[in-house]
């Protein structure tokens, strides 16, 4: 009998007469394409040439690190000393806006982007509120008392702490930073960024729960084992960092929602 009804409701389906849904068989919906530090494979990471070519790539968004400089300005730059990245030295925090601000920040990955400069959160923001997703990295918070205030306030101004389709995200390795960011600006979706193993029990994901709507772990960390765990908290992943084509792979077949890449390309 079971398998008659069985055998009428295929023929029924095959006929017409009864309407799937859309996505009955479909695959996961679309990935969330993140450019990490801008398209950064192409351009210096961090300045507003990466984050223009990220737009050009039709990225979903981009993805920046936040400091502070001496004189408290919200600074867009990864490392905590501008040495690798500029033709200067020094710590980040030992440097005011414009001393930061007078250093070239793109000869050092192309002759072509010489002259690129270090950005304020404020000109990034302005410059691409509303072309594309910003998820906002907030790096060693330890080192900068009070940069989580500074952050809301950046997006308080612009009217951009709304929620937008997750269109901003602010995150961060330092998950009391996180927590912090929250009990400011509990609008804006967070995400604690995971390198070490010991943090995706599930006793660990369940308190992530309680003020994030992401998990991003290092791309090592991911199967599908995590990404289904992370999912029954109900919470997305966008793991770091793709830097080639297999890895990308090996990211969507665990059924991640999102991959942070410096080549976007890679993933579409």
């Amino acid at each position: 009998m079971k398998k008659l009804m069985m055998t009428t409701v295929t023929a029924m389906v095959a006929l017409g007469l009864i309407i799937q849904p859309a996505n009955a068989f479909a695959k996961k919906e679309e990935i969330v394409n993140v450019a990490h530090r801008g398209a950064s494979g192409y351009a210096p990471e961090n300045t507003m040439a990466a984050f223009e070519k990220a737009v050009d790539m039709k990225s979903d968004m981009f993805e920046l690190d936040v400091q502070l400089s001496k004189d408290g300005e919200l600074v867009v730059i990864h490392d905590t000393s501008v040495d690798r990245t500029t033709d200067g030295s020094g710590k980040v925090k030992d440097l005011t806006l414009e001393e930061l601000r007078s250093l070239d920040a793109g000869s050092w990955f192309d002759e072509a982007f010489t002259g690129e400069k270090i950005p304020t959160l404020g000109e990034v923001l302005d410059e691409y509120r509303g072309k594309i997703g910003i998820l906002i990295e907030i790096k060693s918070p330890s080192l900068y008392p009070g940069i989580e205030q500074k952050v809301a306030d950046a997006l308080t101004e612009r009217n951009m702490h709304k929620p937008n389709n997750n269109k901003i995200i602010v995150q961060s390795f330092d998950h009391d930073s996180v927590q912090t960011f929250h009990s400011i600006l509990p609008s804006v979706p967070l995400g604690v960024l995971v390198y070490n193993p010991d943090h995706l029990t599930d006793q660990r994901l369940e308190a992530f729960s309680e003020y994030a709507s992401y998990v991003n772990p290092s791309k090592s960390l991911v199967d599908r084992e995590l990404v289904t765990r992370i999912h029954d908290y109900d919470m997305d992943v966008h793991p770091w960092t793709a830097r080639d084509r297999e890895s990308v792979q090996a990211l969507k077949e665990a059924g991640v929602d999102g991959i942070i890449t410096d080549y976007p390309d890679y993933v579409d």
